[in-house]
C-alpha cells in the first residue's frame, strides 16, 4: 500500500545545490516525488563551530516501501554521493532524514517515526511547511505550519536556485 513519506534534505558540504538536485531526481527509483520544496539557507544547528552554513529542502515521496528499508535506501543514497560519517550533526555533502511516513507512530533501535526533532528544528519546518503545511505530528497532532510559527526563523532564508 503507498504511504505518503516526507524526507528532509540538507548538505553544506561541496556543492549543496547540486547534492540535493541529485537526491531529488535519485528519489524517483524509490517512488513517486510528490512535491519538492525550494532550497532554504541555513545557519548550522549544534554540531563543531565553523561549519559553513547549509542548503536544505524537503520532498513529499509516494512509496510502497516499508519504513525500514526506506531508510535503508536514504542511507545508500548518502554514501552512493560521498557521505563519510564521522562526528555526530558535523559538515556533510547529503543529509537525508525521514521525517514521518503516513502517521505511523515508530520506535525502534534503528528508526523513530515521526523524527523525534523535527518539530523543533526551523530548518526542517520551513521547507516542510511549503509542501505539507498541515502535516500533523502523529503524536501531538500539531501541523507544520503551527509548530514553524512557534520557532525562531531568523537563521532561515529561501535560497535562489
Amino acid at each position: 500500500m503507498t504511504q505518503t513519506a516526507l524526507i528532509a534534505l540538507g548538505a553544506n558540504l561541496g556543492d549543496p545545490l547540486s547534492a540535493l538536485d541529485w537526491a531529488a531526481g535519485e528519489m524517483r527509483a524509490l517512488g513517486s516525488v510528490l512535491a519538492v520544496s525550494s532550497f532554504h539557507k541555513t545557519a548550522p544547528v549544534g554540531g563543531p563551530p565553523g561549519q559553513p552554513d547549509y542548503l536544505n529542502a524537503a520532498l513529499k515521496l509516494g512509496t510502497d516501501l516499508p519504513p525500514e528499508a526506506l531508510l535503508s535506501a536514504l542511507l545508500n543514497l548518502e554514501t552512493r554521493y560521498g557521505r563519510v560519517r564521522r562526528e555526530r550533526w558535523g559538515a556533510r555533502v547529503l543529509d537525508l532524514d525521514l521525517i514521518a511516513y503516513g502517521e505511523l507512530i515508530l520506535d525502534t533501535p534503528r528508526l523513530t517515526l515521526p523524527h523525534p526533532r523535527a518539530w523543533e528544528r526551523a530548518f526542517v519546518l520551513g521547507p516542510l511547511s511549503e509542501i505539507a503545511p498541515e502535516y500533523p505530528h502523529p503524536l501531538t497532532g500539531q501541523t507544520v505550519a503551527a509548530a514553524l510559527s512557534r520557532l525562531d526563523v531568523r537563521d532561515a532564508e529561501q535560497a535562489d536556485g
